[in-house]
């Protein structure tokens, strides 16, 4: 009996050849690629989505507050855009060919991959046997490793109805709060699950900037030779300049000299949002923007897949490390660490799906040196962060002074470096502050100088793309349980995207300041969260959300019952909103010609 192909489907063209390279297949024909034991295809992202509210019921194609609220119960289909039907008319035909036994999911290895997959898989009518490429990296040793370990494709039907749950709640609240508050106020205004939260937290953190009273305060400040000491802070002027000029000249007796050494542990590997976060302070790049560099440098082979929540590598991978802190060493021009920690790096307990992005094995100087400048700048955060996490601790000597005079405490604190350790991978300045001089308690030094310095209360400073992902990050983490795998609102694949979204349909803009540019809400943005109701907008409901999702992923939660808490929602917000009372002042009437569905 003639043995059957394995047709293979990835995400991307470029990922579909190269993995025909690794597995040497030749034989390009329109849309795939084929040899005698494969047929090797591709997806081109989302070639299949959520219908549109109109296929259900052309009324819908209106927008009218009695046809709301839209559920679908079991009546879900998903449709193919005429842009990308070619391609799947392509893979249908493939799907269905009876030649083809097996087919090998080699879509990307997390959620949304899962889903794209299987939405070509079910639009096609197929019911081949399914196995999952499972890789980190696309280097062809990885991905030949993946084809001889391929895992059972019903390993990740929870990732799949965890990813469809998501992709249906999005569609269910996005629909019907969207035209709900539209129809309300007389202008689009568009709402998410993920998106109002994010938003509320960029427009409650402006309310309080705004109503920030900033209070004055006053120090003062003695010179003994090389030493300078402060007291505290205190509210009256004149109480600080009567204690500076009682100091002037005065005597200062040493009552406290604690001298402690300490370390600092060097910080852990990047995931894709602390990579984000770190691009942005000191390249100034969006969360998109990172991730789409990343993303090139993935299918480029010359670092692991991007999308992770880890901060650690696999035990199993300890071996290789120094070989990868060679390379980084050489890409950032650097000499690598003496010691090479890397078992402060490897924990099987801290890796999931994906372990932490690292440079590959494919990795060399010369072609980091050959990437664009977005791609070069990115990897070489990539390997600085390496650099860093397998280097030894900071080692330094604190001493903290307390002293007296004319009755009233002053203090002082100087850290000296005895071993920068991993900081001597970071961008900045590393001098230290050590004390010159020898110091006892009960010693007296002269006072040389005393002078009053002012100072002013600050308000919290303005989000930018760094900290709104942390706090996305964080959000609800203080209601949670502690054990629960998955905290924060939205994901580190998809965070990036709602911050373009809330840019895009006017919600958010960017201001420049200084490197990274500030995340402030439009006057539309801040009107939105004023009339919003408090379960749109709470990023603790939002967070219980992503919780329950990796419930669904994990089989502890059916789909049907987190898709009855997201009807549930939708049904009170339609039943019970109406118009806020002079609304008219916050959502100014828009000129004629202009859409508002």
């Amino acid at each position: 009996m003639e043995e059957k192909l394995k047709l293979v489907i990835a995400e991307k063209p470029s990922v579909a050849f190269a993995i025909a390279n690794a597995l040497n297949i030749k034989g390009s024909k329109e849309g795939y690629i084929e040899n005698d034991g494969y047929i090797i295809s591709w997806c081109v992202g989302h070639l299949a989505g959520l219908a549109a509210p109109e296929v259900y019921n052309k009324n819908y194609a209106k927008w009218r507050r009695e046809d709301l609220p839209i559920l679908l119960g079991s009546r879900w289909r998903m449709t193919v855009a005429e842009s990308t039907r070619g391609q799947f008319e392509i893979l249908k035909k493939l799907l269905r060919r009876s030649d083809v036994g097996e087919v090998i999911n080699a879509c990307d290895a997390g959620r949304e991959g899962e889903l794209i997959f299987r939405s070509v898989y079910h639009l096609a009518g197929c019911s081949k046997p399914i196995k999952r490429l499972w890789i980190n990296s696309m280097e062809e040793t990885a991905i030949r490793e993946g084809f001889a370990n391929l895992k059972p494709g019903e390993d990740f039907v929870g990732l799949y109805r965890a990813a469809l749950c998501r992709a249906k709640a999005d569609w269910l609240v996005g629909i019907n709060a969207t035209r709900l508050f539209s129809l309300l106020y007389g202008r689009t205004l568009h709402i998410g699950r993920v998106m109002s939260p994010t938003l509320a937290m960029v427009v409650t953190r402006e309310a309080e900037i705004a109503a920030f009273q900033p209070e004055t305060f006053y120090s003062v400040e003695i010179q003994c030779g090389d030493l300078k000491l402060t007291s505290e802070k205190m509210t009256d002027k004149k109480a600080a300049a009567d204690l500076a000029a009682v100091c002037e000249n005065g005597a200062l007796i040493i009552r406290q000299v604690e001298r402690q050494e300490k370390s600092e542990n060097p910080p852990l590997l990047y995931d894709l949002t602390a990579l984000q976060r770190e691009a942005n302070r000191r390249l100034g790049y969006t969360a998109q923007q990172t991730l789409d560099y990343l993303q090139s440098l993935y299918e480029k082979r010359l670092v692991t897949y991007p999308r992770t929540d880890s901060r650690y590598l696999t035990e199993d991978m300890q071996n290789i490390v120094p070989d990868l802190v060679q390379t980084a060493s050489a890409v950032c021009g650097l000499i690598a660490p003496a010691e090479i920690l890397a078992v402060q790096v490897c924990n099987n307990a801290k890796v999931s799906d994906h372990y932490a992005v690292v440079p590959t094995k494919t990795l060399t100087a010369d072609k980091a040196k050959e990437l664009p400048k977005g791609e070069n700048a990115v990897l070489g955060l990539v390997c600085l962060g390496l650099l860093r996490a397998v280097a030894a601790s900071c080692r330094y000597v604190q001493t903290k002074i307390v002293a007296e005079c004319a009755g009233t405490s002053f203090s002082a604190s100087y850290k000296e470096v005895l071993d920068y350790g991993w900081q001597q991978y970071c961008p900045k300045d590393k001098a230290g502050d050590k004390l010159n001089c020898d110091l006892s308690e009960m010693q007296q030094l002269a006072v040389e100088a005393a002078k009053i310095k002012q100072g002013k209360t600050e308000p919290k400073a303005h989000f930018t793309e760094d900290t709104i992902l942390a706090a996305m990050e964080k959000a609800g983490n203080k209601n949670m349980p502690q054990d629960i795998q998955r905290k924060g609102i939205g994901t580190p694949a998809t965070r990036a995207g709602i911050l373009e979204k809330l840019v895009n349909v006017g919600l958010l803009e960017r201001k420049k300041s200084k490197k990274a540019a500030n995340l402030l809400p439009t006057k539309l943005g801040q009107a939105l969260i004023t009339v919003l109701p408090e379960e749109l907008q709470s990023p603790l409901l939002t967070a219980e959300w992503e919780q329950r999702l990796l419930e669904v992923e994990n089989g502890s939660l059916s789909e049907e019952e987190f898709m009855q808490g997201i009807e549930d929602l939708v049904s009170g917000l339609v039943r019970d909103c109406r118009a806020v009372p002079g609304a008219e002042a916050l959502f100014p009437p828009v000129k004629r010609g202009k859409k508002n569905g």
